[in-house]
């Protein structure tokens, strides 16, 4: 089984590639984010951690993170983020680790784990190949702001956030364009998929 690491900075059309990957290869596909999503529900260990650190004000009135509240603190600043990547990182990472272990079993082909996280939590440890998918700053921009009504300020946070392009090359097996229409990224992964 091969196992892909996908990365690259928010707005860059990732959940795109993921679907034509699981759509035409049958790929396996695991985002980090949605893992930690389900390991921060009310009442896990990592939940709690959470809390403690951050107090009961990251709380909705359902008693659950309040997801775009807590986004708001750590995008803010970069101490708070990194204790929430601490607390955060090392479950997702064993709980994908897990998912491998199963598509293993299953005799899955291909697997791809995508996350923004990748370089940073070493997942190069447990890929074959990390694929960074870049797209102009500016494109970007245009998509976040239209596709997700962000605001500018909230974009430049995230942008701040996030690896500079040049530590995502250095780190990243292959790179792929998606600046253009899709169809020329369609055909950058066809070629990549071919050669895997």
């Amino acid at each position: 089984m091969k196992v892909i690491g996908i990365t690259g900075g928010v707005g860059a059309g990732k959940t795109q590639i993921l679907e034509y990957l699981n759509n035409r290869y049958g790929a396996t596909v695991c985002q980090a984010d949605e893992v930690a999503k389900k390991l921060q529900k009310k009442g896990t260990d990592c939940f709690e951690r959470i809390v403690e650190h951050f107090g009961d004000g990251i709380l909705d009135e359902k008693g659950e993170l309040n997801r775009a509240g807590l986004a708001e603190i750590v995008f803010a600043d970069k101490v708070e983020l990194s204790v929430l990547n601490s607390i955060v990182h090392p479950l997702v990472k064993e709980e994908i680790l897990k998912k491998i272990t199963k598509e293993e079993r299953k005799n899955t082909n291909l697997m791809i784990i995508e996350g923004a996280l990748l370089i940073e939590d070493h997942y190069e440890e447990i890929c074959d190949e990390l694929w960074y998918i870049y797209v102009e700053d500016s494109i970007r921009k245009k998509r976040l702001k239209y596709a997700r009504g962000y605001e500018t300020k909230k974009i430049d946070e995230m942008f701040a956030a996030q690896l500079p392009k040049d530590m995502f090359m250095r780190h990243c097996d292959r790179v792929i364009d998606n600046s253009g229409v899709f169809e020329e990224t369609k055909m950058q992964l066809d070629k990549i998929i071919a050669d895997l």
